[in-house]
């Protein structure tokens, strides 16, 4: 999920938390008013019905017009007053079917409501020249409740029209703080091995952003210098190393054809010649390995067909070795011949299939390898390739991409332990990846993803 997408969604989380406790808060106070106003309501009215109704007297006349003329008549409003009679346990009669704990609260001279659904009640207890009654009234609040209900679908109405805003603000919000962000990222990725001296451009202030500019500033700063030594002992090490190494070669092989050695001493200029040819294979795989640290755009890319890639792989590692036994199998190659194409530097790729199909060869002692070509979703090109050799122990499987670094059960092979790096490095610099799968003495399977042009 981008940045500009989760700072949206937490923009509209935390504004739908904020309005669904506002719209709470509203329908509460609100609704509580209306409770709060209707009892009150109530409560005048058994002050007036115990005026007029409990011992009238002269003043009942006056109640009972400001009863008529000014308060209005509830909806179904209805009075009721129980005489206590103390002698009998309980001293009252219920003419309304409410808790115990209604009467008991008038009893004890507490204010007294209950709500049940739409009705309402309001009980109040007085005692009139020595004598106890319980006034009760009660009566339904349509209109309140109709009120509430109003109330309720303004609320929701305005709730998500609320929400559609927020999310369009949120958009609008998280574009323009990504924004930095994005020219960031898109001058980043102009940055590649060839053109390491550009940098990004400075921020004002002294904020996350600038210090982030700043930050990659330093770090293309540390870049430029580790990939011009790289590339100056790559451009140089070829010239350096590789002029006395020939000289080495040479003149040993003066000395062999030459009778200025004795029969004793040939046997250690042919142990110095081999071993400078061997020092000179190790060179060439080193600077292989060097160079293709680089983002491959110094090397000449084109569309490679991988199935004529396999067999010139093939056709070159039996010049190399005679006695190599490979078959290839192109039983499952796709129709689409669209689908055999990865765009790479053929030489590169070469180089990185021969190794492991040498590899293959030489640790199965000969014995036949087996060299698949497949397509995977109309995504990858899989290269497999198959032998029954040694294998390779489980716990050193992780290793073996390693530079220098050997299985212990290939003492008996000549090797250097730098093919499989520098394989890895060629795949990977196709935007490929390698799998493998080995088991001791049963055989080795490797597979090449590569993705299809």
């Amino acid at each position: 999920m981008k940045l500009q997408t989760k700072i949206t969604l937490l923009f509209v989380v935390i504004s739908t938390t904020g309005l669904v406790l506002l719209n709470a808060s509203i329908f509460y106070f609100v609704s509580e008013f209306n409770f709060e106003d209707f009892f009150k309501r109530l409560e005048a009215r058994v002050n007036l019905t115990a005026e007029i109704n409990i011992n009238p007297h002269k003043e009942s006349a006056a109640y009972k017009q400001v009863r008529t003329r000014y308060l209005e008549k509830l909806e179904n409003e209805q009075e009721h007053i129980i005489k206590l009679d103390t002698s009998k346990s309980p001293s009252y009669t219920p003419m309304l079917n409410l808790p115990d704990d209604f009467y008991q609260n008038i009893l004890e001279g507490k204010k007294t409501r209950y709500t049940q659904r739409n009705h309402f009640y309001a009980g109040k207890l007085f005692n009139i020249q020595g004598k106890k009654y319980i006034v009760i009234v009660t009566a339904t609040d349509p209109y309140g409740f109709k009120e509430l209900e109003q109330l309720k679908k303004v609320l929701l109405i305005v709730f998500v029209i609320s929400i559609i805003l927020t999310y369009i603000a949120g958009k609008i919000f998280s574009y323009y703080t990504v924004r930095p962000v994005r020219g960031i990222i898109k001058s980043v990725k102009n940055i590649t091995a060839n053109n390491l001296h550009l940098r990004l451009d400075e921020v004002n202030g002294k904020d996350e952003l600038a210090e982030l500019v700043l930050t990659f500033n330093n770090m293309l700063n540390r870049l430029e210098t580790a990939f011009e030594t790289q590339n100056n002992f790559v451009s140089n090490a070829s010239h350096e190393l590789r002029t006395p190494l020939t000289i080495i070669s040479g003149e040993t092989q003066l000395l062999l054809k030459g009778n200025k050695v004795t029969e004793e001493g040939k046997a250690s200029v042919q142990t110095i010649l081999n071993e400078a040819e061997k020092l000179g294979h190790i060179l060439a795989s080193l600077l292989g390995l060097a160079q293709t640290g680089f983002d491959g755009k110094k090397q000449n890319w084109s569309k490679i067909r991988v199935d004529e890639l396999v067999m010139e792989v093939a056709d070159s590692v039996k010049k190399i070795d005679p006695e190599s036994v490979i078959d290839i199998d192109f039983s499952a190659l796709p129709d689409d011949e669209n689908l055999l194409y990865t765009e790479g530097n053929v030489n590169l790729l070469q180089l990185a299939v021969s190794n492991i199909v040498l590899n293959a060869c030489k640790y199965s002692s000969n014995r036949p390898v087996n060299i698949q070509v497949t397509a995977h979703e109309g995504r990858v090109i899989i290269i497999k390739v198959t032998d029954k050799g040694i294998g390779i122990p489980e716990q050193e499987q992780q290793h073996i991409f390693e530079p220098f670094f050997r299985a212990s059960n290939t003492s008996d092979f000549q090797g250097h332990g730098i093919g499989l790096p520098l394989t890895l490095n060629i795949i990977r610099l196709h935007k490929g990846s390698i799998g493998i799968r080995s088991e001791e003495q049963v055989g080795t399977e490797i597979q090449i993803l590569l993705p299809i042009a």
